[in-house]
């Protein structure tokens, strides 16, 4: 299921240098990293979720998540240090293409009234950021087994420099992107 990155590196990586007028091929935006994570405060608080959350963050990436502890105490939010608030993965090389191709083709068309994901969400430095309210859309997970309906956020991260670098090379790798009004 790689056909993304050879499809990248054979056809989109020498597009992407003529239309950015980039010299070096090396200078082409590339994708670095996807962080997929989710985060809940009960996941500290019931062993049965965390462990129904490990399994199916691990059946959409093929790599098993960290578990992420708050760094300090909140008292407003009821939070002591250390205390069990999400679940995170990095993933690069070819687990990162084959999730982003994913991603693109099969999760983002079953979401609900799908218009394409929004252009504001790039910080500036072309990292990504998209936010999916119920991860019932990836197809490997299976509703009978998630114990709860949870969100996930999902960060793409490029080696582009300012936002239009990264959005020529999300727009070139397929991400359906909504039209500017």
């Amino acid at each position: 299921m790689n056909t993304l990155r050879t499809h990248y590196q054979d056809t989109l990586r020498p597009a992407l240098q003529k239309e950015l007028g980039l010299k070096n091929l090396l200078a082409v935006p590339r994708l670095t990293k996807i962080v997929v994570n989710t985060s809940s405060k009960e996941l500290g608080q019931d062993k049965e979720l965390l462990a129904k959350t490990k399994a199916w963050m691990s059946e959409i990436t093929g790599q098993a998540p960290k578990v992420t502890k708050a760094k300090k105490s909140i008292a407003g939010f009821n939070l002591r240090e250390g205390d069990i608030i999400g679940l995170t993965i990095t993933l690069r090389g070819v687990r990162m293409y084959d999730f982003i191709q994913k991603l693109i083709h099969v999760v983002l068309p079953r979401t609900k009234d799908f218009q394409g994901i929004p252009r504001k969400s790039f910080d500036g430095r072309g990292t990504y950021t998209l936010g999916l309210n119920e991860q019932i859309i990836f197809p490997e997970v299976e509703y009978d087994k998630i114990g709860r309906i949870q969100g996930l956020e999902i960060t793409i991260c490029s080696s582009s420099r300012d936002g239009s670098q990264g959005l020529a090379l999300m727009t070139a790798l397929g991400m359906p992107f909504a039209k500017e009004k």
